[in-house]
């Protein structure tokens, strides 16, 4: 007996299930059917920015079948570009995200989750790696987060805690203990990328300055950020990056 198929997660079904030519040709149209979690994927992937990994943890499937996925979905808008068919969206075996449920963490497409905690409906929780008012450089070696609750797109909260000795093992845990849902850090690791990425924490890396500054600047779609902000030199001069700007030499890549 073959396994049973994996619902998809996606976030909600598209506003426009329907896509076509303007002009017809004269001739009956082609109609290409995608399924819904093709849809969501190429959602994640190209209108996100997330990466295949991300993307499966999104949907709560393995990275091969996002690689399936992906790749069927790319040939489907490629087949109605070139041959001007009708795309329709519409079936596939999914599960619908319930929104306010947790279950669609920062990337809904209905927008900024709602969060319940203790009576209160949080938009979003921020946390910053934090040393004296500016974004600490070096993920791996932070001591303190200041973390920021946001309501209706203000902050109502800050608090400055300490991560009590945790390494870059631990501080994705730490983070999702937390309830923290979005990182603004300087410069880290590619494992630790991961370990956020999995944990459903969308990351805003390769930020320096002033703490306040950064969250406020994200609150206004204004934040200045790397794709990328990897400090693998750590590893070779074993000192505290944070020290030297890890996020000014060479950890934006």
């Amino acid at each position: 007996m073959s396994r049973p198929c994996k619902k998809r997660r996606i976030c909600a079904q598209p506003s426009c299930i329907q896509f076509g030519p303007r002009e017809g040709s004269g001739q009956e149209e082609r109609v290409i059917r995608m399924p819904l979690d093709e849809y969501e994927c190429i959602r994640l992937i190209d209108y996100e920015g997330m990466t295949q990994e991300q993307c499966a943890v999104q949907m709560n499937v393995a990275r091969t079948t996002i690689q399936a996925i992906y790749s069927s979905a790319r040939r489907r808008l490629a087949e109605c570009l070139v041959q001007g068919c009708v795309l329709c969206i519409d079936g596939g075996d999914f599960t619908l995200c319930e929104k306010r449920g947790g279950c669609c963490r920062r990337y809904c497409s209905h927008g900024i989750q709602m969060i319940h905690r203790k009576g209160e409906d949080i938009e979003m929780r921020i946390g910053v790696t934090y040393e004296n008012g500016q974004i600490f450089q070096h993920f791996g070696h932070t001591e303190q987060f200041k973390i920021y609750d946001v309501q209706d797109g203000t902050v109502i909260k800050t608090a400055v805690v300490d991560t009590n000795g945790s390494g870059h093992g631990a501080l994705a845990g730490f983070l999702q203990e937390n309830q923290v849902d979005t990182l603004i850090c300087g410069g880290i690791g590619g494992g630790a990328q991961n370990a956020l990425a999995a944990a459903g924490i969308r990351l805003y890396c390769g930020v320096s300055g002033d703490a306040d500054a950064a969250v406020e600047a994200l609150l206004k779609n204004e934040l200045v950020y790397a794709t990328e902000a990897t400090c693998s030199h750590h590893e070779h001069h074993g000192g505290d990056c944070g020290s030297h700007g890890c996020g000014e030499h060479g950890c934006h890549h």
